[in-house]
Formats: C-alpha cells, structure tokens, sequence
C-alpha cells in the first residue's frame, strides 16, 4: 500500500467521523422536533399489533384504528387529570410538608448536640434546606409534566403513521426493488423494537402497580403520583428505578420521618430487584442482544442527544443501530462490539 492510498484512507476516514459529528449536531439542534417523531414513532410500532390483532378478527381497520386512539385519548387524558390533580394539591400543602421537615431537621441537630457534634446551625441548615429537598420533590412531577408537553403533537404523528402504517411494507418493495433481504431485516428491526417496548412496558405497569400498592400500604400521600414515576422511569435503563425513588422517599421522610423513608425504600428496592432482576430476564426471552456497558453507555450518549427522551429510547435506538450495522460486512465488527459475549463466540464458530 503506497502513501497515496493511506492518505485516501485516512482522508476518507476523517471525512466519515466529520460527516457523523454534524449529523449529531444537526439532531441535537433540531431536538424539539426530533424528540415527539421518534416517541410517536415508537408508539405507533406498539400500537400497530392490536390493529393487527383487530383486523385479524375482521373488524375494518378505520375501526380498529379508532379503538386504539380513543384509547390513547382515554389514557393521556386520565395521566394529565391525575397529574394536575397532584401538582395542585400539593402546592397547597407545600407549608405543611416544610414546617415537617423543618421539625425532623432541629431533631437531628439536637441529636448531634447531645452526641457530643457541635455543628453551627446556620451550617447545619445550608446543607439541609427543606425548601431544597420539596424543590427537589416538585422537580419530579415537573418533569413527568414537561414530558407530556408534546402530547397533542405526539399524538397527531401517531394517528397519521398509524393509518400509513399499512402502506409501508409496499412502499419499502418498490423502494427496494423487491429485495427479500433487505425487507427481512427492516422486519427484523420492527419485531425486535416491538419484542422490547411490549414486555417492558408490561414490565413498567407491574413496577407501578406493585409500587403503588406498597406505598398505600405504608401510608405514603399521593401513592398513584409516585407509582406512574416508578413506572415510567423504569423505561430507562439502570439508574431508572434509581431516579423514581428518590423523590418518593424524601417525600415519605417529609412525612413520616425517617422511619417511613426507610420502609419506601426498603419497597422500591425489594420490588425492582425482584422485577428487574428475576421476572424481566425471564419475560424478555431472548434478551436485548447488547451487552451491559453498551446499554449503560447508550444511555448516556442518547441522553446527551435528545435529552431525557433519548434516555427513554436509548435502548430501542442502540437495538436499531445494531441490526443495521449487522447487515454490512464492513461495519459487523461494529455490531459485535455492541452485542453479548454469547453473540461473538457464535460468530466466531460461524465463521
């Protein structure tokens, strides 16, 4: 190889890295519009199997199509009742819940005093502001509000995909001029992504579910409100569950002391282990087909991407990207890298 082939190598690698670096920054520019297409378009790959499922009943597809989107409106719209329910009682409570606290804080500093632990109180009360941890509570509910911001937007796009949805597999033929391989692994992507969000989905619901009825158990306010955080932050992978019981546990310390805090996080711990690491392994089946550090990794690069939507989607995203990459010869080491130590031993005996 002479130095002018080098050069064109190097040179075209560079160009590609180049290419990348403003393919993201273009997507990171555009977010706002990004974020809600990909959610509806995840959604609509959800929602695409009861229709299938209808129309394999005979009912016509106008109104299975009309079953699943009242059904979306039914479920947004009790989400959005529930929520601002909360918010607003909780604002009006918001004294209450600080005085509370104020409480459990002069608590410890005498606890330290009588132990022998002179901590100014000025310094004492910089490190441990009611006002901060409520914030810190409120900030939660914020959040699963400004997530729900795009909902009319995200919603219109899944209705529109939902009744082109039929027409794509035509379209992808005459697109790809009836190639049977490349349609297989467009297929392979869909029933991969849908495999994923179904069961964890089904997943999410049994962590809100459990979670809920703990949390009523305990005595904790506004159960349902911590429940549907549990649930949805469990989309996220590893540090999910983690950011769902945080809020729900300074908000038990509010309320009951530390006691309480203790026994609402004994009851996240218990049921995300027992979901997370014992019932999903064994629902999922064949599993995600990414290894563990690219999961976590995915996390953090999509969610420096889209924000915390590309948290949510980090792994369908990375699944697709796989797929993809596992079709061309030229970037199938890439998909290894990506994949389980299970899938490389097999291509290595395949090879």
């Amino acid at each position: 190889m002479n130095t002018k082939q080098i050069g064109s190598i190097e040179g075209s690698s560079i160009v590609k890295v180049a290419a990348l670096v403003i393919v993201m920054a273009g997507v990171m520019y555009a977010r706002s519009i990004v974020t809600p297409f990909l959610l509806a378009l995840f959604i609509s790959i959800i929602c695409a199997r009861p229709i299938s499922w209808f129309e394999k009943k005979r009912v016509p597809r106008w109104l299975a199509l009309t079953i699943i989107i009242l059904g979306m409106i039914l479920l947004f719209s009790g989400f959005a009742f529930l929520i601002g329910g909360t918010v607003s009682s909780f604002s009006r409570n918001v004294a209450k819940y600080e005085s509370s606290l104020t409480s459990i804080s002069n608590s410890y500093l005498q606890f330290l005093s009588a132990k022998g632990v002179k901590i100014p109180e000025d310094q004492f009360s910089n490190l441990f502001q009611p006002a901060r941890i409520l914030e810190f509570t409120a900030g939660a509910v914020n959040g699963v509000l400004n997530m729900m911001g795009n909902t009319f937007l995200i919603f219109l796009t899944v209705l529109f995909i939902l009744m082109e949805f039929g027409s794509f597999s035509v379209k992808a033929r005459a697109v790809l001029r009836g190639s049977d391989e490349s349609i297989a692994y467009f297929s392979t992507i869909i029933q991969n992504v849908r495999h994923y969000l179904a069961i964890k989905t089904l997943v999410c619901l049994l962590v809100g579910v459990f979670i809920y009825i703990a949390l009523l158990i305990i005595g904790v306010d506004y159960p349902l409100l911590w429940a549907l955080i549990a649930a949805l932050m469990n989309y996220i992978p590893n540090i999910g569950s983690v950011i769902a019981a945080v809020p729900a546990v300074l908000f038990a310390l509010v309320q009951f002391g530390p006691g309480g805090a203790l026994w609402t996080l004994g009851s996240f711990l218990v049921v995300n282990n027992v979901i997370g690491n014992f019932l999903e392994p064994r629902i999922m089946g064949k599993g995600l087909g990414l290894s563990t550090l690219v999961v976590f990794l995915s996390l953090l690069f999509w969610g420096f991407i889209l924000g915390p939507v590309g948290m949510f989607l980090s792994v369908p995203l990375t699944m697709t990207i796989k797929i993809i990459l596992e079709q061309n010869e030229k970037t199938r080491w890439l998909a290894i890298l990506l994949g389980t130590p299970g899938e490389a031993e097999i291509y290595l005996k395949n090879k």
